[in-house]
């Protein structure tokens, strides 16, 4: 069983107000319930002897599972890379991304592009097969996530995410949201892989 993650809205969360926060928490408690739904099927009768590509109750099983589940990790990793006391990069960091995109600001330019163009989350993410960093568009949990990948900071573009307080002004609201990443939590991601 996965257990939600109790984050809770404090005042160094500046790209979306407490409403909108709160909207959001229950959106990602409403994955955490589906994919403990899910495994709790698969794990009892999932009727796998009637299992094929077209449709099965098995089929629909499997899709949700990795719908919900990358559902419930992409909003905590969210989660934990907005807010906190860290608003810049430190300098090794700043050349590392340096290294993959010739400049932080070629970075910053890439990632707010690869935003404005995605209909679920933008990643900057860790291709382990390039070695390399590299800035993903995701059109669903399930959809764009790039196979022995990690993510290192995650936006969600979803209009959940922030129509209640922008509405349909999603530039502003990924704006907001690179004055409010928390440097730390991606610092410290990067150091699990040594990048």
């Amino acid at each position: 069983m996965i257990e939600k993650i109790s984050f809770r809205y404090t005042e160094d969360i500046t790209v979306i107000n407490a409403q909108q926060f709160e909207a959001h928490i229950r959106l990602y408690e409403g994955y955490i319930n589906n994919i403990n739904k899910i495994d709790k099927i698969l794990m009892n009768d999932p009727k796998r002897e009637d299992a094929n590509s077209t449709f099965s109750f098995y089929r629909e099983c499997k899709r949700g599972e990795t719908f919900a589940l990358n559902g419930v990790i992409l909003h905590e990793l969210y989660f934990e890379n907005i807010g906190g006391r860290t608003k810049v990069p430190n300098p090794p960091t700043t050349e590392i991304i340096k290294t993959y995109f010739q400049s932080f600001e070629k970075w910053q330019e890439d990632f707010i592009a690869t935003a404005k163009a995605s209909r679920g989350w933008a990643v900057l993410s860790f291709d382990q097969r390039s070695n390399r960093l590299r800035n993903i568009s995701l059109d669903a949990h399930d959809l764009g996530n790039i196979a022995y990948s990690a993510a290192i900071l995650v936006l969600d573009m979803y209009e959940h995410a922030y129509f209640l307080q922008y509405a349909d002004n999603k530039v502003e609201y990924i704006n907001r949201f690179m004055k409010n990443i928390n440097w730390e939590v991606v610092e410290d991601r990067m150091g699990i892989f040594e990048i």
